[in-house]
């Protein structure tokens, strides 16, 4: 009779086998250059025992060979891991555990920093340090632990987006807590910039949510100049081409505020968004907008940057990379009328899928990379649609799991829905 750690063994090596030829081949070994940037032929690192590939034995071990091979075909490209908590001897330990382990298969980890306190105005991914001076010195040692290593960090998503200022109107009354937060930022910037071979992106929300100008100038008093750019679509679902056109909007902006032309230095909120039309109200001044961010009207945009900024130098502008994790199909659009308050179209939205490739080779010129930094599969939060008394999520007829909790049948649907439609990754990149 076989027992449970037997049939666990057979189970693991038929997945070995289901997975054969078309399992990961690490590429030719190449050596990363030691700086601040990110070449085209970077291959990230895969981790050996995330979500997706507990998943695929699960799914092995209760006969579902269709659900083992599309979960296997997740584990096989790379995601970013993060951190979200611990003491600082605790974070820096983990970080270097796993930028040493990357370095071993030659490859750069991304990870992600997430534990700014007030985190996410407390809702459903609350949480974080509890305190300024906790969060500085639990940066610190995160920085510490990259040491000399080429890693990739994504800076505090939504830290700017969501400032404490806007979690409500009485969430920050003397302003205390903002500057605080700046201050947090600001000191996060420069610790981990003292680490030789970081290559640091402050994240900027997306382009559903602060005008350029306005995140523009967030990001100048955060310290973006002293990084290589800004991370955008961090866990959402917003097409890539939108997430690129507004990057480069934000990435011009910075430049127009800083080193441009005299007149627009110091005025980022000069900057004409995604939400600017001279249709509205006919003027054509700048801080007009439309209701939305229609890309109907982004050439409006589009025209007001090549009549004010012109050709910046391309060295001179900071560059971008955008999670492609979950965009494959665009952003949910609920059918018409069937909320009344906010659908939450931000939250496990459903019938989604997996977007592009990581890679840093996107021949988009201030792209740096397209990564996963979402983790494909974990819930959004426990969405309920603004239904007044609600915790059922309608789209789903359930409780949805906790923010950060493996969700299987997501995993499953966004995988079915990927496009590009998903293959194995047979060359780590």
């Amino acid at each position: 009779m076989r027992t449970p750690l037997h049939r666990r063994a057979l189970a693991a090596s038929a997945l070995v086998l289901l997975l054969g030829a078309a399992a990961p081949v690490p590429a030719e070994a190449s050596s990363v250059p030691a700086s601040h940037t990110l070449p085209a032929n970077t291959r990230f690192s895969v981790g050996p025992d995330g979500d997706a590939a507990h998943q695929a034995v699960s799914d092995l071990l209760h006969g579902d060979f269709e659900g083992a091979t599309a979960m296997a075909k997740l584990a096989s490209w790379p995601e970013a891991a993060w951190f979200t908590d611990g003491t600082p001897a605790q974070v820096e330990s983990r970080v270097r555990d796993l930028v040493r382990r990357a370095g071993r298969t030659r490859t750069v980890p991304v990870l992600v920093a997430y534990n700014i306190p007030l985190r996410d105005c407390s809702q459903y991914s609350s949480g974080g340090a509890q305190s300024d001076a906790a969060y500085q010195a639990w940066i610190s040692a995160f920085a510490r632990g990259l040491g000399s290593s080429k890693a990739v960090v994504v800076l505090e998503p939504d830290g700017l987006a969501n400032l404490p200022s806007d979690c409500g109107p009485d969430s920050d009354p003397t302003g205390a807590l903002t500057t605080g937060r700046m201050a947090d930022l600001n000191h996060a910037v420069d610790a981990l910039a003292r680490q030789p071979n970081s290559v640091v992106y402050l994240d900027a929300g997306n382009s559903h949510w602060r005008s350029v100008g306005d995140i523009t100038r967030r990001l100048l008093q955060a310290g973006v100049t002293r990084t290589r750019g800004l991370s955008l679509n961090v866990s959402n679902y917003l097409a890539t081409g939108l997430s690129t056109h507004y990057g480069t909007w934000v990435s011009q902006c910075l430049w127009f505020a800083t080193k441009g032309p005299d007149r627009g230095r110091g005025h980022p909120e000069w900057c004409a968004s995604q939400y600017y039309s001279p249709a509205a109200p006919n003027d054509g001044q700048t801080g007009n907008s439309v209701s939305v961010d229609d890309p109907s009207t982004w050439h409006w945009t589009d025209r007001w940057f090549r009549q004010n900024v012109g050709t910046p130098p391309t060295e001179e502008l900071v560059h971008l990379v955008v999670d492609t994790s979950r965009n494959g199909r665009g952003a949910w659009t609920p059918p018409a009328g069937k909320y009344s308050g906010d659908p939450q179209t931000w939250c496990n939205a459903p019938g989604r899928g997996i977007g592009d490739r990581p890679t840093a080779d996107t021949r988009v010129p201030l792209v740096d990379a397209y990564l996963w930094i979402k983790t494909v599969g974990q819930s959004d939060g426990q969405c309920n649609r603004s239904v007044p008394g609600g915790t059922i999520d309608p789209e789903y007829g359930i409780v949805d799991p906790a923010a950060g909790v493996w969700w299987p049948e997501q995993a499953a649907s966004l995988v079915r829905n990927a496009d590009p439609a998903l293959e194995f990754n047979t060359v780590l990149r």
